[in-house]
């Protein structure tokens, strides 16, 4: 996960007489990344007036699979409504409010630096509109520098929002690839967060150029659930990866190829058991990771002493995640991890259970032209 900075120049305007009032900030979509052709011949006319969309939290890399697996969880996420707007310029989106999560206040209302703002240009660039102007709001339910997929979310609910506003002319890559460039942008181009935000389930990105998505289908009939510990500290993606080492040793990189592997293999047999065992045996980035997030260790010893099949960081920390078959026994679990982050970290902690979000990014409800 990462945070969406604020941009490190300023944007000059015209100062406004005291009885004017001030106007959001517009910046026309051509403007915000360099030119690309539309992927659609001819520019679609909106078939809505306003759609919200929802984009669910996300665990990414699942302790071996680093910048290759992830996947989506059910319950918290994002929630991007957008507006034909005739006060914006056409061809112009502007970010009118954001609101949620406390630290929300940190997040910049201007498109070229919001993560919502980002996926929702690149969007609209590929659908090749000039001709109206939006209104973005972005609802936070992800805290920031969480390891849950923040800026994903905003960007997967941004990238769904603009493209069903216009009928819903783009597949699920285009999205990945709108949602990739606000990635780039804040934190690295990985999509093991973007992915599963956007899809849903569990996602394996084989490639990224070209890219190629490989969902993982979690059998139906098995039941798993999350528990998600966060604790009141904040893990910025960029500080977490530079810590990871510039080399991998031979041992070392066999050891984790085979435990992602048979994390995929778990995946699509249902094997809970297996899936904890290979979810927390990450022998290159967690160990890094881990020295920098207050009582993570003991953290993931209580979560598998409790009854956990396994627990690792999600994503880039500070989040623990650990698997179980049993909601009331995550709730066990979650009792011992933030009990653990308080008594060696020193930080308070929320545990949540959540399943696994097997849609992704979805409208939530629109309005009719």
């Amino acid at each position: 996960m990462a945070i969406c900075h604020q941009s490190p120049f300023k944007l000059f305007a015209a100062i406004p007489s005291p009885s004017s009032k001030p106007k959001p900030l517009h910046l026309r979509c051509n403007l915000s990344f360099p030119s690309r052709p539309p992927l659609t011949s001819t520019e679609p006319e909106p078939v809505f007036t306003s759609v919200k969309a929802f984009a669910p939290a996300t665990v990414a890399n699942l302790g071996p699979g680093f910048d290759f697996l992830g996947c989506a969880v059910d319950g918290l996420g994002d929630f991007v409504s957008l507006t034909l707007d005739p006060q914006v310029s056409p061809g112009e989106i502007s970010i009118s409010e954001i609101s949620g999560d406390h630290n929300s206040k940190k997040l910049s209302k201007n498109p070229l630096w919001n993560c919502a703002g980002i996926a929702a240009i690149e969007v609209m660039k590929m659908l090749g509109v000039r001709s109206v102007g939006l209104s973005l709001t972005l609802e936070k339910g992800l805290p920031l520098g969480s390891g849950l997929g923040s800026s994903a979310a905003s960007a997967a609910a941004a990238a769904v929002a603009v493209n069903e506003i216009f009928g819903g002319k783009l597949g699920t890559e285009e999205l990945v690839i709108a949602g990739l460039k606000s990635e780039e942008k804040v934190s690295g181009y990985h999509a093991d967060n973007i992915a599963p935000a956007i899809m849903g389930g569990f996602v394996l990105i084989r490639s990224y150029e070209p890219l190629d998505l490989i969902p993982l289908i979690f059998p139906d009939g098995k039941e798993l659930f999350f528990v998600l510990a966060t604790p009141e500290f904040e893990a910025p993606t960029k500080k977490m990866r530079a810590a990871l080492p510039a080399e991998v040793g031979m041992a070392h990189h066999v050891w984790n190829s085979s435990q992602a592997g048979a994390l995929v293999a778990a995946v699509l047999q249902g094997d809970l058991p297996r899936l904890g065992r290979a979810l927390s045996s990450d022998k290159i980035v967690e160990p890094r990771r881990a020295p920098l997030i207050p009582g993570m260790d003991a953290v993931k010893k209580a979560a598998i002493e409790a009854g956990a099949f396994g627990c690792t960081i999600s994503g880039a920390g500070p989040t623990a995640v650990a698997v179980t078959d049993d909601p009331e026994k995550g709730k066990m679990i979650g009792e011992k991890m933030v009990a653990a982050f308080l008594k060696e970290g020193k930080l308070k902690a929320a545990a949540s259970v959540s399943r696994l979000d097997r849609v992704g990014a979805r409208l939530v409800s629109t309005i009719p032209r």
